[in-house]
């Protein structure tokens, strides 16, 4: 059976395009006018729930309507994914977005171990961009492969092996040290120091297959999040400013944006979950690591695959 809004659309159409009148088509379509011309009533509580919807939506434009159920829902709000999707087709607020293609595992290759606690197996790697007079900037973004908890994002104009330990340090005194740290087979990180530095610590460096982006898969996705949702909504005026924008962006990703492979829940949320003890290691500053080792020494490249 067709229902009364379907009747009533077919009746303004064909009202308005000049087919029929609207009596005529009322009768044809077997609809009463008293019908056609009744207002629909809506509650409050249907007109704030889609309030909330677009109000959510303009907020977060890159979100698709399953993460915006799911902060409705953390909301406390019970809505229909169903529902969010009608009401963000009638705005015009769908998120549409090609999909990458992906290289499939052939049948002599073994699929790449995923973590299986926190600080099992942390990525880093570098993403670019530029402020509004055209200068270039790097970002180095450091994740933690289980919880998708974004540990450091470090914005400077250039960033070298020292600068790649600094941060590393300082991630490994908040969150404890990882076993595992995959990277590619970027110069700043096959440099002398930071391998030495690693050996130092009992920290094992995998480093993936040169030109194949697919085996550091999860920090490749977060880059991907990170310049749709962040940095491509950005024009950074100075560094400084985007120093902090892309800070607050971080916060926003490790402790409000539901992620879609954790079941909506936010990387801070299973990071404190996570009941692995965090790993001690023997600390040793970066200052006696570049007093042995010149980090401006030829580099070589140790492939673990």
């Amino acid at each position: 059976m067709v229902s009364p809004a379907s009747k009533r659309r077919a009746v303004r159409h064909a009202s308005e395009s000049g087919l029929s009148g609207i009596a005529q088509a009322c009768r044809a379509l077997g609809l009463a006018r008293s019908g056609y011309y009744r207002v629909v009533k809506v509650s409050a509580q249907r007109k704030r729930r889609r309030n909330r919807i677009v109000k959510l939506s303009r907020k977060h434009p890159r979100y698709g309507y399953r993460r915006i159920t799911a902060l409705l829902r953390r909301e406390g709000g019970l809505v229909n994914p169903k529902c969010v999707a009608r009401v963000r087709r009638a705005e015009g607020l769908q998120v549409r977005k090609r999909q990458r293609r992906l290289r499939r595992v052939g049948p002599g290759q073994q699929a790449r171990q995923e973590a299986q606690h926190r600080n099992q197996v942390w990525s880093w790697d570098f993403v670019s961009d530029q402020v509004e007079n055209g200068s270039p900037f790097r970002i180095l973004t450091l994740i933690d492969e289980h919880t998708r908890e974004c540990l450091a994002t470090h914005v400077a104009w250039s960033i070298r092996a020292p600068d790649v330990l600094g941060v590393l340090e300082s991630a490994i005194r908040k969150q404890g040290a990882p076993q595992h740290i995959r990277s590619d087979n970027g110069p700043e990180f096959i440099a002398y120091a930071i391998q030495d530095w690693a050996q130092q610590h009992q920290i094992k460096m995998r480093y993936i297959k040169p030109g194949s982006p697919w085996e550091n898969g999860y920090i490749e996705s977060f880059h991907d999040k990170l310049r749709d949702e962040c940095l491509n909504r950005e024009v950074f005026g100075n560094l400084a400013e985007a120093r902090v924008v892309i800070s607050e962006w971080r916060k926003e990703y490790n402790e409000c944006r539901p992620h879609s492979s954790l079941g909506y829940r936010t990387p801070a949320e299973v990071a404190a979950r996570c009941q692995t003890p965090l790993r001690a290691t023997p600390y040793a500053p970066f200052d006696s690591v570049r007093e042995q080792h010149n980090i401006n020494k030829p580099r070589t490249l140790e492939l673990h695959l």
